[in-house]
């Protein structure tokens, strides 16, 4: 009986490497049921050439909230976190905080208090927090916070708290000619600095809320620099989600994930468009490996978005059933 030459095994290393690779999990965090089978078959079906539903890669589109849906949010926002030790540190240069609320409640570490008044109260905090000073000593100062700040009931950097399902999601969908956008009401810099390390997802592809800057000349030199202002310029929440794709993508998203209702009007636009769909909502359901929520909840309400998910039959993922692991241990 003849052997392979060395000539034969050699040709035929690219086709076993790519059956290799197409007999792979893709998701291998995820358990084996119908919301992992109903994304593999949406991005193989959409994917086929040969194919009726075949889209071409430059309209594979995927958008993704990140509070809740790619990294935790609970007990509150990472960015509030964030900005309430801003606050901490700039206080004594602004003693009228400590009578003057929100900023008492922020000082005082009553977040109750702050999640319970009006988005007015949280954008003030914001602005003042993030505000003062120029874009890159911003991305300095947030980076040396994640570098340090831990999530208090998980006692690990926040970085650490992203969803490994949903970054083995991420990875698949690029692997299968899709661009992966964070669309989110968070501040779009704020995102900017860690999500190409943590998601790879790059700084021009996250849409997200942002205050106005001013350009200035800064030092003897005159170096040019953007100062941060406290002035909210553009609110990527609710309805202004399609409205931010469509201002900064151009192109109606064929893939959406979200958690909340902040992000129903996003997955209500994308699901409205011509041609195969895929929408999904995260339902937070584990309280013993992240946290269970969703009506009532002060952060992440899930209530009118999932109505209208069992109404449209969007996917609806359940964390604890769906998930073999949330953090990636």
């Amino acid at each position: 009986m003849s052997t392979p030459s060395s000539r034969t095994l050699l040709a035929a290393a690219p086709l076993l490497a790519a059956a290799t690779l197409a007999s792979a999990d893709p998701l291998p965090s995820w358990e084996d049921g119908f919301s992992k089978k109903s994304i593999v078959e949406f991005v193989e079906r959409i994917s086929r050439e040969d194919s009726a539903d075949y889209i071409a890669p430059r309209e594979r589109i995927a958008v993704f909230d990140n509070d809740g849906t790619l990294w935790a949010e609970q007990p509150i926002y990472f960015q509030l976190a964030f900005a309430l030790d801003r606050v901490k540190i700039l206080a004594p240069v602004h003693p009228e905080w400590r009578t003057t609320a929100p900023f008492k409640d922020a000082l005082s570490g009553n977040t109750q208090a702050l999640l319970a008044s009006d988005q007015k109260g949280l954008l003030q905090v914001i602005a003042a927090s993030h505000s003062g000073i120029t874009t890159e000593d911003f991305n300095t100062i947030v980076g040396s916070w994640l570098a340090t700040a831990k999530h208090p009931r998980f006692e690990r950097p926040y970085t650490e708290l992203a969803y490994q399902p949903m970054l083995e999601l991420l990875d698949y969908l690029r692997s299968q000619s899709f661009k992966t956008f964070i669309v989110s009401g968070g501040g779009v810099e704020f995102m900017r600095v860690f999500a190409e390390q943590v998601y790879g997802i790059p700084p021009e592809q996250v849409i997200g809320s942002s205050t106005a800057t001013r350009f200035v000349a800064v030092g003897t030199n005159g170096k040019p620099a953007l100062i941060k202002e406290p002035q909210v310029d553009f609110i990527n929440d609710g309805p202004g989600k399609p409205s931010g794709i469509n201002r900064f993508l151009g192109r109606r998203p064929i893939f959406a994930v979200g958690n909340s209702d902040g992000d129903l009007q996003m997955l209500q636009w994308t699901a409205g468009g011509a041609g195969p769909r895929f929408v999904a909502l995260l339902h937070h359901t584990d309280t013993d490996r992240e946290y269970a929520y969703d009506r009532y909840s002060q952060v992440g309400k899930l209530d009118k978005a999932l109505d209208e998910a069992e109404r449209q039959h969007w996917l609806i993922i359940d964390m604890k059933h769906d998930w073999r692991s949330i953090f990636g241990d």
